[in-house]
C-alpha cells in the first residue's frame, strides 16, 4: 500500500528532474567555435565581399570624384581622428539621437496606453498615428526651422515626430496581442488601473513594445540625420548629418563616404549594444528563444 502512495510521487520527481536536465542542457553556454562560426564570420564574411567589392569596382569607375578609393577613405578617418574631430562627430549626434529618443519614449509611452485602452481616443487618433508614422521625418524639418529656429530644439522637435508614432503604435500592437484571460486573471487577482497596466499589460505586451522601440529608435536616427543635414548652422555643432552635408558641398566623396560609414556604424553599435540584447531577454523570459 505504502509503494502504490509513493509510485506516482517518484513519476513526478522524475519528470521534474527530466524537465530540469532538459533545460539546463539547452541553455548551457556556448562554446568559442560555436561563436566564433555562428556570430563572429558572417558578419566579417559580409565586410570582407563589400571590400574586395569596392577593390574591383574602384579601378573600373576611375573617378576618384565618383567612388573614392577605400585607402582615401581611411585617409579621412585617420585625419579625423589625429586632429581629434571623429569622437566629437559621433557623440554630437549620439548625444542628440539618445536624448531625442529618451523624450520619444516618454512621451510615446502613455500615448500608446491611452490609443490602447480607451476606444474614443483609438478612434480619433489611432489614424493619425499611423500616418505620421509613414511620413518621411525629412518634412518636418522645414516647418519645425520656422517654429523654432535653428538650434537643439528644432533637432529634438523632428526626432520626436519621427519616434513618437512608432512607439506609440508598438505599444498598442503589443496591448493588443495581450490574451484576455491575463487581464481577467489579473483583475481577479485585484490587478487593477494603474496596478493592472504595471503587472499585467506592459509585461504582456513587452514584446510588441519591444519592437516599437526598435523602430522608434530607427525613425529617431534617421530624423536626426535629416535634420543635420538640411538644417546646418554653425552654434550647432558638427554631428554626422552635418558632417555629411559639409562633404557634399565640397564635392568631397571621401568624407562622403567617411560620414555614411559613420552614419552606419553608430545605427548598428546602438543596435547591437541596447536593442538586440533587450529583444533576446525578452523573448528568451517567454520560452520563444533558446540558448544553444
Amino acid at each position: 500500500m505504502a509503494s502504490t502512495d509513493t509510485t506516482p510521487v517518484q513519476d513526478a520527481g522524475s519528470v521534474e528532474a527530466g524537465l530540469d536536465a532538459l533545460e539546463t542542457t539547452a541553455t548551457s553556454r556556448p562554446g568559442f567555435r560555436q561563436t566564433l562560426v555562428t556570430k563572429i564570420l558572417p558578419p566579417v564574411t559580409a565586410i570582407a565581399v563589400v571590400m574586395v567589392a569596392w577593390y574591383v569596382l574602384y579601378p573600373i569607375v576611375d573617378n576618384p570624384s565618383k567612388l573614392p578609393s577605400p585607402g582615401a577613405v581611411g585617409s579621412e578617418f585617420k585625419d579625423a581622428w589625429l586632429k581629434g574631430d571623429l569622437l566629437g562627430y559621433i557623440w554630437t549626434s549620439v548625444s542628440r539621437g539618445l536624448l531625442g529618443f529618451l523624450f520619444a519614449l516618454v512621451i510615446g509611452t502613455p500615448l500608446g496606453l491611452l490609443v490602447a485602452r480607451v476606444r474614443f481616443v483609438r478612434a480619433a487618433i489611432g489614424p493619425i498615428l499611423s500616418g505620421l508614422q509613414s511620413l518621411p521625418s525629412v518634412a518636418w524639418v522645414p516647418p519645425a526651422v520656422i517654429w523654432l529656429g535653428l538650434n537643439n530644439s528644432m533637432m529634438y522637435a523632428v526626432i520626436l515626430l519621427g519616434a513618437v508614432p512608432s512607439i506609440a503604435n508598438g505599444l498598442v500592437s503589443g496591448v493588443d496581442q495581450v490574451p484576455p484571460l491575463f487581464l481577467r486573471a489579473g483583475r481577479t487577482l485585484g490587478a487593477t488601473g494603474v496596478k493592472g497596466i504595471w503587472h499585467v499589460t506592459l509585461p504582456a505586451a513587452l514584446p510588441g513594445y519591444v519592437a516599437g522601440l526598435k523602430q522608434g529608435w530607427a525613425f529617431s536616427w534617421r530624423s536626426l540625420m535629416a535634420a543635420e543635414i538640411i538644417a546646418s548652422f554653425p552654434d550647432l555643432g558638427v554631428g554626422l548629418g552635418q558632417l555629411l552635408e559639409n562633404a557634399r558641398t565640397n564635392s568631397d566623396m571621401a568624407m562622403v563616404f567617411e560620414a555614411i560609414l559613420l552614419i552606419l556604424f553608430v545605427g548598428i553599435a546602438i543596435d547591437l549594444l541596447i536593442f538586440s540584447p533587450l529583444e533576446r531577454w525578452v523573448l528568451r523570459s517567454r520560452g520563444l528563444l533558446v540558448k544553444s
